[in-house]
């Protein structure tokens, strides 16, 4: 590891230590185990440990060897070779309490290509730019792996992000926060996510010292690559790079937003099959986030894949997933 990578990784690895709620730890054991040995890791993020509570779902990501080794079923191991991750939905009863469990399953070769700049798909650089837990790691080297692809995703998502900001062509200067907001939206914009701008905007809100410290350190790793140059001001970035750089990045996600929703339209489409009860969760999660209560009928919730769909396409034309 270079020095100028050091910093950032070091504030992954200590980030990652942080502990999660008793229950986020047996269930991460639980899915350890329906996996079997080629779990190399799994990771708790999302609004449940940002908030430290079980009262909800609860997000986690299991991160395997090998898909084949990962399921019985060949069509599983299929699904999610071709179109990683396969999502999943659980429950389980710890300490007298019901347990609920969302969790996506991805090679850990996968997750490091997601998480890297050439990806296409910004679900898992958005998501692990923000705080995780590792909650199980088999061993040293599948700990290193994961601190190494979640500090990428960081050095991702700001180089993404700060081509957006206001400048000219050459020169930028903001705030951690101007840039951590716009980036969370614009990355939520290329997914179908239900967050509120409040809900969004409250990402930073709950750890903006945390958020300055890796926007400085990602910063700091780019202009070691000959990406840019940065000078700090107090709490301002003052950032120059070259007007084909920026153009050059301009372009890329002009791109990579278009595809990204496909990618988003398609794992829906997929997660139908693996999901389980999927369409009542979405409207009960629908219903946390925007208030918005939509009912099915009888039919609607014994054969979703035949009668559930007129209900996502509502939910998609009248805008409340964004």
């Amino acid at each position: 590891m270079d020095g100028v990578a050091a910093p950032l990784a070091a504030r992954i690895a200590e980030e990652l230590r942080n502990p999660a709620p008793d229950a986020a730890v047996a269930a991460a054991r639980e899915l350890a185990q329906r996996h079997g040995p080629a779990v190399a890791a799994v990771l708790f993020y999302g609004s449940c440990l940002r908030k430290q509570t079980t009262d909800g779902v609860l997000d986690f990501y299991v991160l395997v060897d090998s898909y084949r080794e990962a399921y019985p079923s060949r069509a599983l191991a299929l699904a999610n070779a071709v179109l990683p991750p396969n999502v999943f939905y659980a429950e389980q009863t710890h300490a007298g309490q019901v347990v609920r469990m969302k969790y996506a399953v991805i090679s850990l070769r996968d997750f490091a290509k997601a998480c890297a700049p050439g990806s296409l798909d910004c679900r898992v650089s958005s998501r692990f730019c923000q705080p995780a837990a590792l909650v199980h790691a088999r061993d040293d080297a599948a700990r290193h792996a994961v601190v190494d692809a979640v500090a990428s995703a960081c050095v991702t998502f700001v180089d993404r992000m700060r081509v957006w900001l206001p400048g000219t062509a050459e020169r930028q200067s903001f705030r951690s926060d101007q840039l951590w907001a716009l980036g969370f939206r614009e990355s939520y914009r290329a997914e179908l996510r239900s967050e509120s701008p409040e809900t969004v905007d409250a990402l930073h809100a709950a750890a903006p010292e945390r958020y300055a410290g890796v926007a400085r350190d990602a910063l700091r790793m780019l202009e070691a690559q000959g990406r840019l140059q940065v000078r700090e001001e107090g709490d301002v970035f003052h950032v120059t790079s070259s007007e084909s750089e920026r153009a050059r990045a301009r372009a890329a996600w002009r791109v990579r937003r278009p595809a990204a929703k496909a990618l988003a339209v398609l794992g829906l489409l997929k997660t139908a099959f693996t999901f389980g009860d999927w369409v009542p969760y979405a409207l009960w999660k629908l219903e946390r986030h925007t208030a918005v209560r939509i009912e099915l009928t009888e039919r609607q919730r014994r054969h979703p894949l035949i009668f559930g769909w007129p209900v996502i396409f509502r939910v998609l034309r009248q805008g409340l997933l964004r």
